[in-house]
C-alpha cells in the first residue's frame, strides 16, 4: 500500500510538471540550407518566432510562404524571426535550397528531413505555422493554409512584437 501510494504522488507530480510545459516550445537543433546548425534556444527571449513546416511538393505550403515572407520582411527589423522547416525527405531535399533561392526568400530555412522536429510539434500535415512569443510559449499554431490566414498571423506578429 505505501508502495502504492508513493507511485501516484510520483504520477501525479510528473504529470503536474508536463502540464506546466505543454505550451512551451521545444528546443531542437536543425542544420539549414548553407549547412550551419541553428537552434531554436537561440532565438528564445529576444524576439517572437514563426515556424512555418513546409514542403518542397505542397501548393499550398507555395501560397503560405509568399504571405509569410511579405510579414517577415515587414517586421525583421523589429526583432520578427521566422524559421521555415523543410519536410522534405531524403529523396526530395536536393529541391529545398534552388526553390528558396529562386523565390527570394530570406527567412531562415532548416532541414527536418526525418521528422523529429516535426513530430516534436505535432506537424501532422503541411503547411503547418506556429508561432512563440518571447518567452518561449506556444500562441498560435495552425494547420493547413487558405487564402486570408496570413491576416490572422500578422496581427499576432504585431501583437506579440
Amino acid at each position: 500500500m505505501k508502495i502504492m501510494s508513493i507511485a501516484l504522488i510520483v504520477l501525479w507530480m510528473s504529470v503536474g510538471i508536463y502540464a506546466q510545459d505543454v505550451d512551451k516550445a521545444p528546443n531542437f537543433m536543425l542544420e539549414n540550407i548553407d549547412g550551419d546548425l541553428v537552434e531554436l534556444n537561440d532565438y528564445l527571449g529576444e524576439s517572437p518566432i514563426l515556424l512555418s513546416f513546409w514542403a518542397t511538393w505542397c501548393k499550398p505550403c507555395h501560397e503560405e510562404m509568399v504571405q509569410l515572407n511579405r510579414i517577415y520582411e515587414e517586421y525583421e527589423s523589429e526583432g520578427f524571426v521566422m524559421l521555415a522547416i523543410s519536410t522534405d525527405n531524403e529523396k526530395s531535399i536536393a529541391k529545398v535550397k534552388p526553390f528558396i533561392k529562386s523565390k527570394g526568400y530570406s527567412f531562415e530555412v532548416l532541414y527536418d528531413t526525418n521528422q523529429e522536429v516535426s513530430r516534436k510539434y505535432y506537424a501532422q500535415m503541411v503547411p503547418y505555422t506556429v508561432i512563440i512569443d518571447k518567452s518561449g510559449e506556444i500562441v498560435y499554431s495552425h494547420m493547413g493554409y487558405k487564402k486570408g490566414d496570413e491576416k490572422k498571423i500578422e496581427e499576432l506578429v504585431i501583437n506579440i512584437l
